[in-house]
């Protein structure tokens, strides 16, 4: 594997200031891989995974839709976060967008070979990138949210898409994925869904302890969801 250097990107949109994270390995251009963050913002676990993905040899860039140094700490700050973006979806796209123009900015990436991974609040901030046609090649969902954009009832999705889902997940039922795979085949989407049995929310996040309220990591179910998310970028970039 690639050893990735790594800064963070400041960013402006519409008068904010935005901080991402950008991660990359050797010289040559890269395909990006933008990453969107869960509930409490852009923190370690998303860095971790982009330097993941740049010893895979891609250009990763973990994206930031609060703004620069607004971060969670606690369930209430993060759904204070999260809260007005889900209400908004309109606002939330729009800083999806200026994530995506600054990923491609970035020295040694090919802007022509994109794609995007998130977790939990991130699947959803990834399938809204699909769903209003970003001008990308596919989009991964870990354990995200499934609901269609309000704003966007009828889309048309060209980006192939992935959503790596735990059946048991409190967040997303059985009947919230069978409307989102409906969704998917009316937009003419290229998707799959891959379900993982007796799996609850967040099950790639080592800080997830809690099965009772729905939110446990699982090792097993991990290991198996990276080597399909792996699958899919080779696919989709040709990396």
């Amino acid at each position: 594997m690639l050893s990735p250097v790594d800064h963070l990107v400041t960013y402006e949109l519409k008068g904010e200031t935005f901080e991402g994270y950008f991660a990359h390995a050797g010289e040559q251009t890269r395909p990006i891989v933008l990453v969107a963050h869960a509930w409490g913002g852009l923190s370690e676990f998303e860095q971790v995974a982009a330097q993941r993905l740049a010893r895979l040899g891609y250009a990763a860039f973990a994206i930031d839709v609060y703004g620069k140094g607004k971060r969670g700490s606690s369930p209430d700050e993060n759904t204070a976060l999260m809260g007005p973006l889900i209400a908004d979806r309109a606002k939330l796209q729009d800083r999806l967008a200026g994530a995506i123009e600054a990923a491609k900015a970035q020295e040694g990436v090919d802007p022509t070979r994109i794609a995007a991974i998130g977790f939990c609040f991130g699947g959803l901030c990834v399938l809204d990138m699909a769903r209003t046609g970003a001008d990308i090649q596919g989009v991964v969902s870990f354990h995200g949210l499934l609901g269609g954009a309000p704003n966007i009832p009828s889309p048309r999705v060209s980006a192939k898409v992935l959503a790596l889902h735990g059946w048991a997940d409190p967040l997303a039922k059985p009947e919230d994925v069978v409307a989102f795979g409906e969704e998917m085949t009316n937009a003419g989407a290229d998707w799959q869904l891959h379900g993982y049995g007796n799996t609850v929310h967040a099950f790639t996040n080592p800080a997830a302890d809690d099965r009772a309220s729905g939110n446990c990591y699982d090792p097993m179910v991990t290991r198996r969801a990276w080597a399909a998310c792996d699958d899919f970028l080779l696919e989709v970039l040709g990396q």
